[in-house]
C-alpha cells in the first residue's frame, strides 16, 4: 500500500507541474490566463484525477476559468501523456481550490480586527500595559 501511495505522491506532482507549463504556454484560451493550478489528487488505480485551480483575478473569474478548462481538457490531457511516461493517462476534472480566497478573507477578517481595536479609546493604553507586563 505505501508503494502506491508514493506513486499517486509522484503522479499528483507531475500532474501539477505539467498542467501549469501546458496551461501557461499553449492553452489559448483567454478565460484560462492567471489561473494556477494549486494541487492534484489521483485515484489509486491512477485512471482519474482531480486538478485544484485557483484564480488570480478572484472567485468570479473562477467559474469562467473552469469552462474554460473543462472545454481544454482533452488537449491538456493529450499534451499531459506526449510528456509523461505513464502507463494510464488519468482523465482530468478541474475543480476550484477556495484556499487562497478563504485565506485572503480571513486576512481581511484579521484586518478589521486590528483596526477596530487601534480605533477603541484606551486602547493603546492597555496594550502597553501588557507588552510591559511580559517583559
Amino acid at each position: 500500500m505505501r508503494e502506491s501511495s508514493q506513486r499517486q505522491r509522484r503522479v499528483q506532482e507531475l500532474l501539477v507541474h505539467e498542467i501549469s507549463d501546458i496551461m501557461r504556454r499553449e492553452v489559448k484560451d483567454p478565460r484560462v490566463e492567471l489561473v494556477t493550478v494549486t494541487d492534484a489528487e489521483v485515484s489509486p488505480d491512477l485512471r482519474n484525477a482531480r486538478v485544484f485551480v485557483s484564480s488570480l483575478r478572484g472567485p468570479e473569474h473562477t467559474a469562467e476559468a473552469l469552462k474554460g478548462l473543462q472545454s481544454a481538457a482533452g488537449f491538456i490531457r493529450s499534451e499531459f501523456a506526449r510528456r509523461a511516461t505513464l502507463r494510464y493517462i488519468p482523465t482530468l476534472e478541474f475543480r476550484a481550490d477556495p484556499s487562497i480566497e478563504r485565506g485572503a478573507r480571513i486576512h481581511a477578517l484579521l484586518d478589521s480586527v486590528r483596526e477596530s481595536e487601534d480605533h477603541e479609546p484606551g486602547a493603546a493604553e492597555a496594550g502597553g500595559e501588557r507588552d510591559s507586563e511580559g517583559e
